[in-house]
């Protein structure tokens, strides 16, 4: 890999892992567009990598808290908290992702990537996305977030195996669906990513040390700099900002791209 194809596909990866665009669909169609050779599973592993740091730092507090009242509540003198109830609707969300990524992992690997595909879910989860944003309530905060909603969450998420759905773009417009804010579908969206790309990172990284392939450490590292930057920026602007313009940006983002995919494939 050069130095532009480094830098290219790590800001696209801390760009897009945490906006409602879809990070797979980008990366997959990268090497198309730009004319780069596969970047191998040591790549992917490492791009992931920062963007789970870039998340864990961002949310350090917030996952503290979380990660004591969760544990407190465990003894038998601990009472449930907001906190708590939140690290268990995370818990449960996570477990429709893992059930169906290990029945449909050869699926989505080698039969899913196809840009047809990727054209189709970036059309349909953008206008999915655009009615959520635009119908929704948009009046509950994260603290109304209860093991029911938590698996609706989660069964959307399970979508997201196909590349061009977008995790955090079906979990947000999920989270609108059940009438969360805006802020309130983000922030839980992002909180659950961290169980999702870390058992990514580890499937990811099983599958490389595996192969035993030749790496390059200098290559790996600069990779996961620069995607946790663009993953920490990404997270605090787009939460700073997300009331205000919404999502409808991301959506005709979603429709132009997939407009763009279908006229390549077809034209």
């Amino acid at each position: 890999m050069d130095l532009i194809q480094i830098v290219l596909l790590a800001l696209i990866q801390g760009l897009t892992e945490f906006l409602p665009i879809s990070s797979s669909a980008h990366l997959i169609l990268a090497p198309y567009v730009f004319g780069y050779a596969d970047q191998g599973l040591a790549f992917d592993l490492a791009v992931h990598l920062g963007t789970l740091l870039a998340v864990l730092l961002y949310f350090r507090r917030e996952i503290m808290l979380m990660l004591q009242d969760w544990f407190s509540s465990l003894t038998p003198s601990g009472k449930p908290t907001a906190n708590s109830r939140l690290g268990w609707a995370i818990i449960l969300a996570t477990i429709p992702v893992m059930l169906v990524g290990v029945l449909i992992k050869d699926l989505v690997e080698h039969e899913l990537r196809a840009p047809q595909v990727i054209a189709a879910t970036t059309i349909i989860i953008g206008l999915l996305l655009w009615w959520a944003d635009r119908y929704s309530k948009r009046s509950l905060d994260i603290t109304s977030m209860n093991l029911k909603h938590a698996l609706f969450i989660g069964a959307a998420q399970a979508l997201a195996l196909i590349p061009g759905t977008s995790r955090s773009g079906i979990t947000m417009a999920a989270a609108l669906m059940l009438g969360y804010s805006r802020e309130a579908a983000s922030r839980f969206s992002f909180l659950l990513s961290i169980p999702t790309i870390l058992a990514s990172v580890i499937w990811v990284g099983k599958d490389l040390f595996a192969a035993a392939e030749t790496v390059n450490w200098g290559d790996l590292a600069l990779g996961i700099l620069l995607s946790f930057i663009a993953a920490y920026t990404t997270i605090h602007f787009f939460l700073r900002f997300i009331e205000r313009i919404g999502m409808a940006p991301f959506a005709i983002y979603r429709l132009v791209l997939g407009a763009v995919i279908l006229g390549f494939l077809y034209l």
